[in-house]
């Protein structure tokens, strides 16, 4: 286990990196993020081309505290102080208009800005050091799969970033919820934990959903969040038959489900090669336990380079909405 002094330690080496207009990998409760000086354009610049970031795609902004927003927004609702207490540190960003202090290279040119308090120890020891905001989508190549480990940064991007600060496998494992608070009414750009539920009953109001005259958020193209191997949707009622189907086609299929493996499936798994034992991953049965596996079994099963990736589809249920938004994503990919 790693001592407190040694996080103290990295902490600074990561607070002098950022200061000098490096990139840092660090963990937040929802994913890894790939941060830099949020007021330097070089550094952020540099982020986006470690990524292979569209330059027109913003990024949110990490801070360290709630009352931090007024140096980085400007007309700030009553909405946003109600969320922030109630949510704050915590996986919800709000899209608010910018400062002019917030440079164009974070907001995509925009005239918003996502702002955030992470919810992770580490995270926050890393703003309190470095005194200012800290740009930070997540720390992979844009599109692909999210990082919820310091090994999954470094296998993605490697000596792209100039320093990873490990804290350990991410709390939540999917991205914060977005929540645009820059219009008339309150807009849910990405779902995440934080469901509309528990957004509507601070705000005493229903939420608007995306629109073309939304601010263009992270994480909202059609095709994101994706393994390098196939990922195809799979109905429940039909798994069974459709990974005997690729089975018998002599496919190196890798499975993703909630239930487990028929006496059929097993033994055609079993009488294949050397592709058997993870090849079929069980996720937890509820939304919460299901989205902080997600990222985590994906990297392990692509890793596998099997032909396909079939995933069992989670319930058409609100408290699912976030996963089945990334997973819904990653199966677009494909036909990109």
């Amino acid at each position: 286990m790693t001592s407190n002094t040694d996080i103290e330690v990295a902490v600074q080496e990561a607070t002098a990196t950022l200061r000098r207009g490096g990139i840092v990998a660090f963990p937040t409760e929802t994913v890894y993020g790939l941060g830099a000086d949020a007021e330097n354009p070089e550094a952020v610049a540099r982020l986006f081309m470690a990524k292979g970031r569209p330059a027109d795609h913003p990024v949110i902004v990490h801070i360290g505290d709630a009352e931090q927003l007024e140096r980085w927004a400007v007309d700030i609702p009553p909405s946003a102080a109600l969320l922030a207490q109630r949510f704050w540190p915590g996986p919800l960003t709000l899209i608010l208009k910018r400062d002019a202090r917030v440079p164009d290279a974070v907001t995509g040119g925009q005239d918003t800005v996502g702002l955030r308090v992470p919810d992770h120890p580490v995270a926050l020891a890393l703003l309190a050091a470095f005194g200012g905001g800290i740009a930070a989508p997540s720390a992979n190549r844009f599109g692909r799969l999210s990082p919820t480990t310091a090994a999954h940064v470094r296998t993605d991007l490697g000596e792209a970033v100039d320093y990873i600060l490990d804290g350990g496998s991410c709390q939540v494992g999917i991205e914060s919820t977005i929540l645009d608070l820059s219009g008339a009414r309150p807009r849910l750009l990405r779902p995440g934990v934080i469901t509309a539920d528990a957004l509507e009953a601070v705000l005493g109001e229903k939420l608007a959903g995306p629109s073309g005259n939304a601010p263009r958020s992270p994480g909202a193209l059609p095709s994101h969040y994706a393994p390098r191997t196939p990922l195809v949707l799979v109905p429940p009622e039909d798994l069974a038959a459709e990974v005997v189907r690729r089975l018998e086609k002599d496919e190196r299929v890798a499975v993703l489900a909630r239930s487990v493996a028929t006496p059929q499936i097993e033994w055609l798994f079993l009488s294949g090669s050397d592709f058997t034992e993870c090849a079929w991953q069980i996720m937890p049965a509820d939304p919460d336990g299901y989205a902080h596996e997600l990222y985590a079994r994906l990297h392990a099963l692509d890793a596998l380079h099997a032909d396909c990736l079939l995933v069992e589809a989670p319930p058409a249920e609100a408290v699912w909405q976030a996963v089945r938004d990334r997973l819904a994503r990653a199966a677009r990919a494909r036909l990109d």
